[in-house]
């Protein structure tokens, strides 16, 4: 049973989305991505691809200990950690999404436990359909101070600017137990 949870990511902007109803159609723009929505709090790097195809990639490392997590908290008690993420099925290819998530020690070095998906989309459905994606970390042991968190969605060079896969409602969680 969970007794409590604290949301640790800044700025999750969702662009007035609602992961309920098929995203609504956009055009390509030629808008950077940082002039569509409030993303402080998170680095933005775009990684180009073959075919007029790229990443945009974004990231944040979450510091538990400044989040008001404590040392003998993390460590005893493990609490567990959860990641999730809402991806739109852009029908760019078959994987539009990436999601990278790593405990990490003090150092921010030392990997203790890490997730890694890129699901594929079958093509399925109503285009513009919301993916979810999470995964729960249990038991992880002692030492984790921080969450880095990536996810990547691909974009696709047209004409008429770059039409980009959207995401949503991304977020990091703690849930404490009795």
């Amino acid at each position: 049973m969970v007794e409590w949870q604290l949301a640790l990511l800044q700025s999750v902007w969702d662009g007035g989305i609602n992961i309920y109803e098929p995203a609504p159609p956009t055009g390509p723009t030629k808008q950077p991505l940082e002039t569509l929505g409030n993303f402080r709090g998170w680095y933005i790097r775009t990684e180009q691809l073959q075919h007029n195809c790229s990443w945009t990639v974004k990231h944040q490392c979450v510091d538990l200990l400044a989040e008001g997590l404590w040392e003998e908290l993390l460590d005893d008690e493990q609490p567990d950690i959860t990641v999730m993420d809402w991806f739109e099925d852009s029908r760019l290819d078959t994987c539009v999404y990436e999601l990278h998530v790593w405990l990490l020690a003090a150092d921010r070095h030392t990997i203790i436990a890490q997730h890694h998906v890129a699901p594929r989309t079958s093509g399925r459905g109503p285009p513009g359909r919301w993916v979810q994606v999470s995964h729960v970390f249990r038991q992880y042991g002692p030492g984790v101070r921080f969450v880095h968190f990536l996810h990547k969605a691909k974009n696709r060079q047209e004409p008429g600017g770059l039409r980009r896969t959207r995401v949503t409602d991304s977020s990091v969680s703690v849930q404490f137990r009795e």
